[in-house]
């Protein structure tokens, strides 16, 4: 590992969080272009997302990228990154963020970590996996209780 490439890595990621709250802060998917965070990402970049939740599943390319953060949209009402630590080796980073969340159907407010091993080549992201907590409360607070009325 060299200093260059952590730094390379950091650098890249800042970059993308940075645009990504620009980007939520603008509104959005349906607000706003996805322009704003394509440079970060590879074209065939794919985001794999836990399947329990209401955004689960994979995401490929540039195309995926704008649907998954569509779908983001639509379970957030906030999505805030209030702390983040980077753990930049080259390559591959993990990235830790304590995120503070509003779900849109239910008005629920959460707090929860969030850790992602994100690979870069070439200065953009090739492929981000999150590993979450606690799917379960999460994919709970985004969806409204079923009526028994």
């Amino acid at each position: 590992m060299t200093m260059s490439s952590t730094t390379d890595s950091v650098t890249v990621l800042t970059g993308m969080y940075a645009a990504e709250a620009e980007y939520l802060a603008a509104g959005g998917p349906g607000e706003d272009s996805f322009d704003l965070l394509a440079p970060f990402f590879a074209p065939d970049v794919e985001l794999h997302q836990a399947n329990a939740l209401p955004y689960g599943g994979t995401w490929r390319g540039h195309s995926g990228m704008a649907q998954f953060f569509l779908a983001m949209g639509q379970a957030w009402d906030m999505f805030d990154m209030m702390e983040q630590k980077f753990l930049a080796t080259g390559e591959t980073a993990v990235v830790l963020t304590q995120v503070r969340a509003r779900a849109r159907v239910t008005g629920r407010e959460l707090s929860f970590p969030i850790l992602q091993t994100i690979t870069l080549k070439d200065g953009r992201i090739t492929e981000v996996r999150p590993f979450y907590w606690d799917t379960q409360a999460i994919a709970d607070a985004c969806v409204a209780p079923v009526s028994t009325a």
